[in-house]
């Protein structure tokens, strides 16, 4: 184990539990789907959890649900009149989601779409204060600019994986997900419309602030 290990297995350590709810998802999430490492997990959960607290955002929207670990974190922090919209692609997670939202006491605050995200938020009549990227990387600059004209100004967008397994910071261009995401990060990076900070945190979280508007010259 190396040192970036045991300070990881630390900081989990040192970190509140999840829920049995979110813990019985995970363990259903490993035997059932092809790709369990796709989930945020707990310690990122719980980092998800605490952001949208300190937000607390009347509108959450999250690209690429998997089997709704993410969207039940997020939501926690939504007032009582709060929404979030998850949208996921594959048809086939959609009784997995569902069968955990209705179980979260939270049903009433998370609106699930199957579908192709490029066509469903554009649909979404809603401002957001909060957005989560996670669904495919090679889509992260079409979701990305979606996402932000529907963010209000002084929203926040989160933008997951983006550091590819530490493949973003290197020098290998063999791998043409991590190339995509490099490109992505120097995007926002470069983008005046918002400031942005690169946690290394899991697999590298982009956390992103639309800037205010600013007002036209009389």
């Amino acid at each position: 184990m190396n040192l970036s290990e045991k300070t990881f297995d630390y900081c989990a350590d040192h970190t509140t539990r999840n829920g049995a709810l979110l813990a019985e998802l995970e363990r259903e999430t490993q035997l059932r789907t092809l790709n369990p490492q796709m989930l945020s997990g707990p310690y990122q959960g719980m980092l998800l959890r605490f952001i949208s607290l300190m937000i607390r955002p009347r509108r959450i929207l999250e690209i690429g649900t998997f089997t709704g670990y993410a969207a039940l974190c997020l939501a926690e922090g939504l007032p009582a009149d709060g929404l979030l919209h998850t949208i996921e692609i594959n048809d086939e997670m959609e009784g997995l989601i569902r069968k955990y939202i209705n179980r979260s006491g939270l049903s009433a605050h998370i609106r699930l779409h199957i579908g192709d995200a490029a066509g469903i938020i554009p649909a979404l009549e809603e401002v957001f204060d909060l957005v989560f990227l996670d669904a495919g990387k090679m889509d992260y600059p079409l979701h990305y600019e979606l996402a932000l004209a529907k963010t209000r100004p002084g929203g926040f967008i989160m933008a997951d994986n983006v550091l590819w397994d530490g493949k973003v910071a290197g020098s290998d261009e063999k791998d043409e997900t991590a190339r995509a995401l490099r490109i992505f990060n120097d995007f926002v990076q470069n983008d005046p419309r918002v400031e942005n900070i690169l946690l290394p945190v899991r697999d590298g979280l982009m956390l992103i602030r639309k800037l205010p508007e600013t007002p036209q010259a009389a």
